[in-house]
């Protein structure tokens, strides 16, 4: 099987703002942009983008989960950057056009049609470091995939890092590609170093994220993530677990997590920890390491709750629980 994200459909939504307007959006072929050797993105990192999924439901019909909140989020991120602005109902349009035509592309479950939009700043203009982009490219990009969670008793080993951070702390609720490669050094780090799968960036002790997903603590009845600041990205994922781990009567704590705290907790016998985003869904944590010490979360097997949170997820998107919450956008 290809790697994730490697395989995509032959055409890609695309339109450009020209510093007055935007272009009326098209399909176009995906193997291929052109930009000027000068433009913003290449010297000024004037880029964000999204990922969210569409599923094949059991009576053949298609549906796209929490486009609108992935829209959102991708016009504050541009708003955040000082990109042009985003039409989000242009943009919706164009993801839906594009799932709609290659709707035959997506897999039957756990498979799915990974959407990566992209808006980036096209202005030739490298006397603007300290301006923004009046022009720009916004595209969406298709890719059937398969399921990201490796299932049975696999579980990641994640590396506690108190001094490093994923991205500067006013930038981490924007999606920018220069937040991922900034938390690469830290990672290969790691994986050389511990064997680690990810790493957990706890500045100063204060549990955050990892560098490509949210993380989240169960004990027992209480489930605990960061509460919602400017350091680290809003899932939309992480938000949909906390709803359904609200309705299967856990105690919801968005609240601060410190290391201390974390390394104790998961030292109980019921206690689990995930990774929750697009991709991943919920991927279960079943090692922290800190300071050279591996530390066991719970039985370091994927925990029940995760389990029962992921298929609670999964029944939704799937089209085989009732969508309760109107989470899902049907593609005509």
């Amino acid at each position: 099987m290809t790697a994730f994200g490697t395989q995509f459909v032959p055409e890609m939504a695309l339109a450009t703002f020209d510093g007055q307007q935007w272009s009326t959006p098209s399909l176009v072929p995906s193997d291929s942009i052109s930009l000027h050797p000068a433009a913003h993105v290449l010297h000024y990192a004037s880029t964000c983008f999204e990922g969210l999924k569409a599923f094949r439901h059991p009576d053949g019909s298609h549906h796209i989960f929490r486009m609108d909140q992935n829209i959102e989020r991708m016009a504050q991120s541009s708003r955040l950057l000082s990109l042009p602005a985003v039409d989000t109902n242009m943009l919706k349009t164009m993801i839906l056009d594009l799932v709609s035509r290659y709707a035959d592309e997506i897999p039957a479950p756990p498979g799915t049609l990974y959407l990566r939009p992209t808006h980036m700043g096209t202005e030739a203009a490298i006397g603007k470091a300290a301006a923004p982009s009046s022009q720009s490219l916004l595209y969406v990009l298709a890719s059937p995939v398969g399921d990201y969670f490796a299932g049975g008793d696999a579980t990641l080993r994640v590396l506690i890092d108190e001094e490093g951070m994923r991205c500067a702390p006013h930038m981490g609720m924007v999606k920018s590609g220069g937040n991922y490669a900034s938390a690469l050094h830290f990672l290969n780090k790691a994986r050389a170093e511990h064997q680690a799968d990810q790493v957990l960036f706890s500045p100063h002790g204060d549990v955050q994220e990892t560098a490509a997903a949210n993380f989240i603590l169960i004990d027992g009845n209480e489930l605990i993530t960061k509460a919602l600041d400017s350091t680290f990205l809003h899932g939309v994922t992480r938000a949909s677990v906390l709803v359904l781990a609200d309705e299967m009567g856990l105690t919801v704590s968005e609240r601060d997590l410190s290391v201390a705290e974390l390394i104790e907790r998961s030292a109980n016998p019921n206690a689990e920890a995930a990774l929750s985003g697009t991709a991943a869904i919920l991927t279960p944590v079943g090692t922290l390491i800190h300071h050279g010490k591996d530390y066991t979360i719970g039985t370091g097997k994927p925990g029940a709750t995760t389990v029962k949170l992921r298929k609670a997820l999964n029944d939704i998107q799937f089209g085989v629980a009732e969508d309760r919450f109107g989470w899902l956008t049907q593609v005509s």
